[in-house]
């Protein structure tokens, strides 16, 4: 058997730790080529257009429309008026919900 030996026992453990690093370096790789997340939350009531783009599903158009919706009625009362834009429906708002605030310190961000 291998292991027996001085050499086979070196031998072995270099093996070990060469598969590990292997192991590693996939894994760094796979977070790295990982999409970005949003951490922190988002206040609609005073979001820039750019900040709600950060929100699942919200592009250019629907972060516009948000603006335009939050200035006719000044401002949202709740997060549940957010079906009120075009595009945004209950399973939208589902998914918007952890990170949509109505008041606040807009702190969302990709990581």
């Amino acid at each position: 058997m291998i292991c027996n030996t001085r050499t086979g026992r070196v031998l072995s453990l270099a093996l070990l730790t060469a598969f590990g690093l292997v192991l590693a370096g996939s894994s760094l790789a796979e977070n790295e080529n990982a999409p970005p997340r949003l951490v922190g939350t988002v206040n609609i009531n005073t979001a820039t257009p750019e900040q709600l783009e950060l929100l699942p599903g919200i592009g250019e158009s629907r972060a516009k429309a948000v603006v335009a919706i939050r200035k006719q009625r000044g401002g949202f009362k709740s997060v549940d008026e957010l079906t009120e834009v075009k595009g945004i429906g209950e399973v939208a708002l589902e998914r918007l919900r952890p990170f949509v605030r109505t008041e606040g310190k807009t702190t969302a961000e990709l990581k």
